[in-house]
């Protein structure tokens, strides 16, 4: 069953967890901290005694790729990679779903202690797997249960680079046919090393007159005539030096 329809039935438990405190107190600065270190690699190791190293197979960058990258090993350690993928999306859509839920996260006058003694009744009711659990209580504890749509997209970025997967966006003036997108994803593939399924994500944008715009990662290549247009137009407009004739 989906979280939506799991969080629905938690969720006369739920509000009496939050109604139980008789009054709200105000988080520390410090109990606010983003991406703790020393959080993070202690989440990692409890997940599982196994002594196997995990390599993340991307390096990510600030708190969310932080978060995101000691979830991807918990959850490899734990060989759930998928289920977290799933329970992290359920999560997502129950916080647009239900009005209650998405303020809980964005709430930091809830104290901390509420915080992560709701998310573990609401996600031991819900049926979740202990890693992703336990995760859930991490952001709670840290005040950061705001920015798991953003840790989500992260740490499926992880799971999608190690299975070989990798998403592309192409922008067109026109949608792609089908044989030129099979083209490209043939290209692609030969391209990017150890990928083994490329999916393409069109997006329509008139403004780039013609030509593609490809991005993946952090890369993006503009092959755009309105790109190429302004790289003329500043090579026009650059003063002529006659010494060089």
């Amino acid at each position: 069953m989906a979280i939506s329809g799991r969080f629905r039935s938690g969720l006369p438990f739920f509000q009496r967890i939050l109604r139980s405190e008789s009054a709200l107190r105000h988080i520390s600065a410090a109990d606010r901290s983003f991406g703790r270190s020393e959080d993070l690699r202690s989440f990692a190791t409890r997940a599982t005694q196994s002594p196997a190293k995990v390599k993340v197979p991307l390096k990510l960058f600030g708190g969310s790729g932080n978060y995101a990258s000691a979830l991807f090993i918990a959850a490899t350690k734990a060989n759930a990679l998928d289920k977290v993928a799933d329970e992290l999306l359920d999560v997502i859509a129950a916080s647009k779903k239900s009005p209650l839920f998405s303020q809980f996260i964005k709430d930091l006058s809830v104290p901390r202690e509420t915080r992560v003694k709701a998310i573990r009744e609401l996600f031991s009711e819900a049926g979740f797997s202990d890693v992703t659990k336990n995760f859930l209580a991490v952001l709670a504890d840290n005040g950061r249960l705001k920015n798991i749509e953003r840790i989500a997209q992260r740490f499926v970025e992880l799971t999608m680079a190690h299975k070989g997967e990798v998403k592309v966006r192409v922008t067109t003036v026109i949608p792609l046919p089908e044989a030129e997108e099979k083209e490209l994803k043939e290209t692609l593939k030969d391209i990017l090393e150890g990928a083994k399924n490329v999916t393409i994500e069109q997006k329509i944008d008139p403004s780039i007159l013609g030509g593609l715009v490809i991005e993946f990662g952090q890369k993006v290549f503009d092959m755009s005539i309105k790109t190429r247009a302004m790289q003329m137009e500043k090579f026009l407009r650059e003063p002529l030096n006659f010494d060089d004739l």
